[in-house]
């Protein structure tokens, strides 16, 4: 039977570079038509074209990435994908980076243990940085609001219309939804703009 080499890209942003990857499958000769890109996050599997690949896939067909992370960052989830792909698909995966990680060789009992193990301990190493970074990152915004900087966008200022609307609601001059429709907002709006608007007088 024939077999056909896939490729897979992924980056995590639209403004992520994917060149170096493609450039990497195509040293394989890999076909354009047969790699597979996907410019989102690799925290699960639900990538459309990872997805439309991994249908592709048959038995005997080779899947190569530039590294186990282009793959995904999910402890187990890269473990499931991994199974369903060596054993049920019975496809074979290549990792360029990580030259053990190639199912095509070593498939007698030790080598295929020892594959799985190295697969394990990357895939939990990848796991635990990703959880490191949001752990850092957690940490840095609650230092930095002990010291009372501001962090993410500032509050978007009531419109100056506002004011003497609320005045006009306040007196009873017209409803909220006579103010809302003048303020050109919906009603649910204009009342979060009163409520705020009370909280800031009562912060004073």
């Amino acid at each position: 039977m024939k077999k056909t080499f896939y490729g897979y890209v992924r980056v995590s942003t639209v403004e992520q570079n994917e060149a170096r990857q493609l450039l990497e499958l195509e040293k394989w000769g890999i076909l354009r038509k047969n790699i597979y890109m996907d410019k989102l996050s690799g925290k699960d599997f639900n990538r459309p074209q990872y997805q439309k690949l991994k249908k592709k896939l048959k038995s005997g067909d080779v899947l190569i990435l530039k590294s186990l992370d282009r793959l995904g960052r999910n402890y187990e989830d890269i473990q499931i994908e991994w199974r369903q792909i060596v054993k049920e698909i019975q496809a074979d995966i290549v990792i360029i980076d990580m030259p053990i990680l190639d199912t095509r060789t070593n498939k007698d009992l030790i080598g295929t243990l020892i594959s799985d193990i190295v697969l394990q301990l990357l895939s939990y190493v990848a796991q635990a940085e990703r959880e490191s970074i949001r752990q850092r990152q957690a940490e840095g915004i609650a230092a930095a609001k002990a010291r009372g900087i501001h962090l993410g966008r500032r509050p978007k200022p009531l419109p100056p219309e506002f004011y003497p609307l609320y005045e006009a609601w306040l007196q009873k001059q017209m409803t909220m939804q006579e103010a809302a429709d003048k303020l050109g907002v919906a009603r649910h709006q204009f009342e979060w703009m009163v409520q705020k608007y009370r909280r800031l007088k009562n912060s004073d």
